[in-house]
């Protein structure tokens, strides 16, 4: 009997996860079973024998569920670096990362001296409301105190069911005393789109991961920022994936969509020929044509190296930047009921002029390199990609490691985005700058398409 199976893309950096609709899983081409080798029902019985001994005669009472979760995950990361089991908690963890949404507080928090400190509260946030502020320590949580817990542990506490309340113990900066902050949970969305007007005649927009809530999420920026701009001021739009992992398949399309006309957005090949699937955009384009510019480097991954490389191939945008990961390849989750799940990699997908980009990531039209700043310089931080992961997929085509993934937190460091927007602005050249939508029927004769033109450093 086959079983539900959901197809998608899986971000190499975090492990989130992608979803794209919901089928079967043929056995084999043809629908028939594929029969197992004499030889491999030998190496089971090799398995049960060696589960048994350790069972009988290890030195201490083993966990039989621990060695058999072992056993999976060992089997599985044998065939990739992305195909996993994941245990019930690992499977409900990322299913909060798709849907962008869980019960909680609203609040970004980082782990600083091993206090929780707060980033800054959502926008509309139950916490906020209740008064929590930026740079507030959160100590203790219902009266537990956070020492010794990681962030993951204490983020866990924090989270809950809808309407259920927290008291808070907060130490803030020029309070004698502790302050206790009782805040209501309720349904927070990840901001997975994030904007702002840089100046009066440029839109900037990021997309952290693609969760539910990203298409809706970049509708809604694109006609904020017009609005804001004013549309006959707008000289342009960037679109910074730096150091985005990944996320939905169908949010990653859907985003490329919206600033195409026509033509595939990317086709994933599997194991069989009927497994081919093509996805198309449809007509409308939210910006009415204006220039775009996407913004990538290593941390570029899976589905934002979807979104890059097909509007560079529809030489609808100027990928700037530096190579992205080159995590080419689609994973199936196939829930195992109260056991979890399985993450299998089932397909590569390619951009829309045919190019896989597994173990070779997308190259940027226009390279910008950004450097570390001196203090990070000798932390011995490398440029990794997907080629340097161990068991990859490879690529017929040949391979090549991916790039740093820094990104300054100021951005008046930030060359790329700096350069990025002289670009709009036109107080920088590039002759690999494309100023508007150009379709890729459209294409000079002899040009392939997906085939970026020669990068042009530029002196930081």
């Amino acid at each position: 009997m086959n079983r539900k199976a959901k197809f998608l893309v899986a971000g190499s950096l975090i492990g989130a996860t992608a979803v794209i609709g919901v089928a079967q899983i043929p056995l084999l081409a043809g629908g028939a079973a594929n029969a197992a080798a004499p030889d491999t029902y030998r190496q089971l019985n090799l398995f049960g024998e060696i589960f048994e001994r350790i069972r009988a005669d290890y030195v201490e009472v083993p966990e039989e569920s621990v060695l058999i979760e072992a056993a999976i995950n060992g089997m599985l990361s044998a065939l990739d670096p992305h195909s996993a089991y994941m245990a019930p908690d690992a499977y409900s963890d990322q299913q909060v990362e798709i849907r962008g949404a869980f019960g909680g507080l609203g609040l970004e928090v980082t782990m600083e001296d091993g206090t929780v400190r707060v980033v800054t509260p959502m926008d509309d946030s139950p916490a906020g409301r209740a008064g929590v502020m930026t740079g507030d320590l959160i100590v203790e949580i219902d009266g537990e105190s956070l020492q010794g817990l990681s962030l993951d542990q204490s983020v866990e506490k924090m989270r809950g069911p809808v309407n259920t309340p927290v008291r808070l113990t907060v130490i803030r900066e020029g309070a004698d005393l502790p302050l206790y902050i009782t805040v209501v949970r309720d349904v927070i969305r990840l901001q997975s789109v994030r904007y702002r007007a840089e100046g009066d005649d440029i839109g900037y927009m990021r997309i952290s991961s693609f969760t539910e809530q990203t298409i809706d999420g970049l509708n809604r920026a694109v006609e904020r920022l017009t609005a804001e701009i004013g549309p006959g001021n707008v000289k342009g739009f960037i679109l910074d994936l730096r150091n985005n992992p990944g996320g939905l398949l169908d949010q990653a399309i859907g985003a490329t969509d919206a600033f195409l006309e026509r033509g595939e957005v990317m086709s994933t090949r599997g194991r069989y020929p009927e497994q081919t699937q093509r996805f198309s955009a449809r007509p409308g384009d939210l910006t009415n044509g204006a220039p775009i510019i996407v913004l990538i480097n290593g941390g570029s991954a899976s589905a934002s190296e979807i979104v890059a490389g097909a509007l560079q191939d529809h030489l609808r945008a100027t990928v700037l930047g530096t190579r992205s990961f080159g995590k080419g390849s689609v994973q199936t989750i196939i829930p195992l009921g109260p056991n979890g799940a399985m993450r299998l990699t089932t397909a590569r997908y390619y951009t829309p002029s045919g190019r896989s980009i597994q173990a070779v990531g997308i190259v940027p039209d226009i390279e910008v390199i950004q450097e570390l700043p001196e203090e990070l310089r000798n932390l011995g931080i490398e440029a990794r990609g997907e080629a340097s992961l161990r068991g990859h997929l490879g690529n017929e085509d040949g391979e090549a490691t991916g790039s740093l993934a820094y990104v300054p937190p100021n951005p008046a460091n930030d060359v790329q985005l700096q350069y990025a927007l002289s670009l709009l602005r036109g107080t920088e050249v590039n002759e690999n700058f494309r100023p508007g939508t150009t379709s890729a029927a459209q294409l000079p004769a002899g040009q392939t398409p997906g085939a970026p033109a020669p990068t042009s450093p530029v002196p930081n």
